[in-house]
């Protein structure tokens, strides 16, 4: 019996220290890629009729992944004055490449209202740069209806 007894403890001592070993070689969970500082995006599109009526504001932030693939963003729009509601597309490399999803939306004051776009998009291939263009419509002084295109400035990606 006290033969069996010792075997049984060396067993479970061994496979005890297999189990730890291999427990301290996995990572605890999956790598992440690490993001850059948020970088502050504002844009203010404006009528250019000569009344600089405010069509519309977005804000928020944009970051970029340290594999050069990846940028999230937090954004808000602002529906001021422009009629219909404001659009903004993204524009990465100097390609547009979406007009993104709303995930939301909040009440700020000044605004008509406001929708919130949240995302981390998988760009597949080098993220140089990101850009942000907000498009808005109004009818001028003379009653005609016009449309205005504004870029942001372009937002580099600190990895490249």
């Amino acid at each position: 019996m006290i033969a069996r007894s010792r075997g049984r403890r060396l067993t479970t001592s061994i496979a005890m220290a297999i189990a730890a070993t291999a427990a301290a070689l996995l990572p605890l969970s999956p790598a992440h890629a690490a993001y850059s500082a948020d970088q502050p995006v504002y844009l203010q599109l404006v009528s250019n009729d000569g009344n600089a009526t405010q069509l519309a504001l977005l804000q928020g932030t944009v970051a970029f992944d340290d594999g050069n693939t990846k940028y999230r963003y937090s954004l808000t729009l602002c529906w001021q004055h422009a009629y219909p509601a404001p659009s903004f597309r993204v524009v990465v490399n100097g390609t547009s490449t979406s007009w993104p999803t709303q995930t939301g939306s909040t009440s700020l004051p000044g605004c008509q209202q406001t929708a919130v776009y949240n995302s981390e998009v998988n760009f597949g291939s080098t993220v140089g740069n990101v850009r942000f263009d907000v498009t808005g419509g109004w009818f001028g002084s003379n009653g005609q209806y016009q449309t205005r295109t504004k870029s942001s400035y372009t937002y580099d990606n600190p990895y490249n």
